[in-house]
């Protein structure tokens, strides 16, 4: 298992470039392969995700190819395997996009119902009874999603259960080569839902609405390959952004869309941060003292997002007064049973978190379960007096690339310790004082 060595007590200072988004990435991936012929996508974060959905494509017959600085080539021209393999798909919750894929262009598709992060009953229901919509006959035998079409999927209106995200993006891989007109009411409005629309576009789909509630599907024959850069990950943004005000340090973000982190941003001030654009894609945070408490409750974009929920508990954790968070979204609260290792006061009652402030956390040995619980370990380290031992990074990896080497440009002190394998955000750095 691989561990973080993490010797806290050291003010984030510097600059830091963000990569492209993981979320965006995945579906970009999968839409990629819908054509024959070559695609190119700029900013794909190497993470363990995007090389596992890299693996679950080739499976299936698609070539997909890193490219030096970041990009990875795509071509969907001979894709003919209907069957996922079981082995990659439950390590992923996203995998499952490759089913809209496969019912699109081959007309069936076998996919294992999906894994990912410890967060609860994340059910593929919605995705199915969608598929079922468009003309599919779905049925789930032995663990597998088993679809097949008789012929070319049909255009439907679809209401999308609880804006799911997931969903929006698996309809909208299936319907672009549709038969018809869908229209998806109460769809997602993430920015990585209008990334994907703004790919397909590229690819000569006909895609309308992206970004609002309702999105226009016109089914085409046939796509072809194109270019696109991923959008910047905005979790990560907001991940450096909630470092450096743990650590009352200063930092300085490239390549980033402050658009996207409108929530996230109007909280980091009310908890005293000042926090400015200096640019269309740059962004400067200032941390001085420790931070006010705040009421937070998770929502479906633009509202604040989940994947950012446990990261602020940990700036929180430091706060003045009591703050009061609200999860909508997933059951998320794991992870504070590790944070209450290192002195955090937290009180979980049914969704709702009460974090009652303290002047300092101590450092502590704490597993991480997954992504996001294992990003908020590590920032309660960076403030922590002492060393934080953070295990289980192999969960980090599936959405940070060379997370630890670009805090410790910035002044973090973290040593990797990995006695299996070179993780691919692995990096030389800075050995801690014993």
């Amino acid at each position: 298992m691989a561990r973080l060595l993490i010797e806290g007590g050291h003010r984030l200072c510097g600059e830091v470039e963000i990569s492209g988004a993981k979320n965006a990435a995945l579906p970009i991936m999968v839409a990629a392969a819908l054509a024959e012929g070559e695609s190119v996508l700029e900013r794909v974060p190497p993470t363990t995700d995007t090389l596992i959905m890299a693996r679950i494509l080739r499976e299936l017959g698609v070539t997909v190819a890193f490219l030096p600085e970041g990009a990875c080539a795509i071509d969907g021209t001979r894709l003919r395997h209907h069957r996922a393999p079981y082995s990659l798909v439950r390590r992923m919750r996203a995998s499952f996009y490759v089913a809209g894929l496969l019912l699109a262009r081959l007309g069936r598709a076998q996919v294992p119902l999906p894994g990912g992060c410890a967060l609860g009953s994340r059910p593929v229901d919605f995705h199915m009874r969608g598929f079922e919509r468009l003309g599919a006959r779905v049925t789930v035998e032995h663990g597998y999603m088993v679809a097949r079409t008789g012929g070319r999927l049909q255009g439907r209106p679809i209401y999308v259960e609880r804006a799911s995200l997931g969903t929006t993006v698996n309809l909208m891989l299936a319907a672009v080569l549709a038969e018809g007109t869908t229209v998806l009411e109460n769809a997602a409005r993430e920015p990585e839902v209008s990334d994907l629309a703004t790919f397909l576009n590229r690819m000569g789909a006909q895609v309308e609405g992206a970004g609002t509630d309702q999105i226009r599907i016109t089914g085409v024959d046939r796509l072809r390959p194109a270019r696109h850069r991923i959008i910047p990950d905005r979790v990560e943004a907001g991940t450096f952004l909630l470092a450096a005000a743990i650590t009352q340090g200063e930092v300085v973000l490239h390549g980033v869309n402050p658009d996207h982190l409108r929530a996230p941003l109007r909280k980091l001030e009310e908890a005293g941060a000042q926090v400015t654009a200096e640019g269309p894609h740059q962004l400067r945070l200032v941390m001085e003292g420790r931070p006010q408490a705040l009421e937070i409750e998770t929502a479906p974009y633009p509202g604040f997002p989940t994947d950012l929920q446990q990261p602020f508990v940990s700036l929180l954790s430091l706060a003045r007064g009591t703050s009061v968070i609200r999860e909508t979204i997933f059951d998320r609260f794991r992870y504070v049973d590790e944070l209450r290792r290192m002195g955090a006061r937290i009180r979980v009652e049914g969704q709702q978190a009460l974090v009652e402030g303290v002047e300092r956390l101590t450092g502590a040995p704490v597993e991480a379960t997954d992504l996001r619980g294992g990003a908020a370990l590590i920032l309660a380290g960076l403030a922590a007096q002492g060393v934080t031992e953070v295990q289980g990074m192999e969960h980090v990896d599936r959405g940070y690339h060379r997370l630890e080497a670009k805090l410790n440009r910035l002044g973090a002190r973290t040593r990797r310790l990995d006695p299996d394998r070179p993780s691919p955000n692995h990096s030389p750095v800075v050995l801690l004082e014993s």
